[in-house]
């Protein structure tokens, strides 16, 4: 389970390194979502990957070890939120930008 989230990572980081390099905006759009989606695997990956495994401690002489960690689980949906929002803002920002210069590359070249 830990080589094929670790290779989800790594092949989510590497394709959005690429999208980010590319010259068209929407592209480079895509790059940074699928960057921010594997930097989101990475933090929940920080908190074990425990399965059937409650989230808060029930008693004072519990194991912490026994429990998953719901801090990472917190930053990633607040992540998740306002990947979207700048997911969205960027997309409006690259419609405006498309219509004032009339083409979509990152340098403003045609």
């Amino acid at each position: 389970m830990e080589l094929t989230l670790a290779l989800a990572i790594g092949v989510l980081a590497g394709s959005g390194v690429y999208l980010v390099l590319r010259p068209r905006t929407f592209q480079v759009i895509i790059g940074l979502s699928l960057i921010s989606y594997a930097v989101n695997l990475f933090i929940l990956s920080m908190g074990r990957l425990r399965t059937d495994a409650a989230p808060i401690l029930s008693g004072s002489d519990a194991n912490p070890a026994d429990y998953a960690d719901p801090v990472p689980q917190a930053l990633v949906l607040t992540a998740i939120v306002i990947g979207f929002a700048m997911t969205a803002l960027f997309l409006v920002v690259m419609l405006a930008a498309r219509g004032f210069t009339g083409n979509d590359h990152v340098d403003g070249r045609n």
